[in-house]
């Protein structure tokens, strides 16, 4: 029997929880001194499909304007109940989130990578669908802006998988417990 496909939240946040400014902006990750890409090049080979949120697609879009949109190999999928313009390679997800993301689990291929934002990370720890989360750590305190974990009243037991250093950068490898 082939292993279940995972839900792998792979994101940078700052020392003080925040992904973006108040604005939606993320100079301040790149004010760092990182190694290399950070480790997002071998990540990005575990996965095949993209899961995000409207806001964050449209963020994706606006910012890689000029260089086309990143994710084209891969199949990507935006949840918002809005049409989505532009992109042939995105499709919309309108559907039950527990049913889409169970059933994308149990087709053959690589792990899924939950690119964001906040509240559809939310979402996906309340319906117990999140099934490793890797966090980026910058050394940065923003004081406002997008926490990555909005408040909720989900508990979560998390296992440390492993931990790694980018230079000032420091990543977080966790396994979602399930209880």
């Amino acid at each position: 029997m082939c292993e279940k496909r995972r839900v792998v939240l792979f994101i940078a946040v700052s020392l003080d929880g925040y992904i973006a400014t108040e604005n939606e902006q993320l100079d301040w990750l790149f004010e760092v001194d990182g190694e290399g890409d950070n480790g997002i090049s071998a990540f990005y080979e575990t996965v095949d499909t993209v899961l995000m949120g409207r806001k964050t697609y449209d963020w994706v879009k606006k910012e890689t304007i000029n260089e086309g949109f990143p994710y084209q190999d891969k199949r990507t999928f935006v949840f918002t109940n809005q049409f989505l313009d532009g992109e042939p390679s995105v499709q919309r997800v309108h559907e039950d989130l527990d049913s889409f993301v169970n059933q994308l689990k149990q087709e053959s291929g690589k792990n899924i990578w939950l690119v964001g934002g906040g509240e559809l990370v939310s979402s996906f720890l309340k319906a117990d669908l999140l099934d490793e989360i890797t966090v980026t750590v910058a050394p940065k305190l923003i004081g406002k802006g997008v926490r990555l974990f909005p408040e909720t009243d989900s508990k979560h037991n998390l296992s440390l998988k492993q931990v790694q250093t980018f230079n000032q950068f420091v990543e977080l490898h966790y396994v979602v417990d399930r209880l």
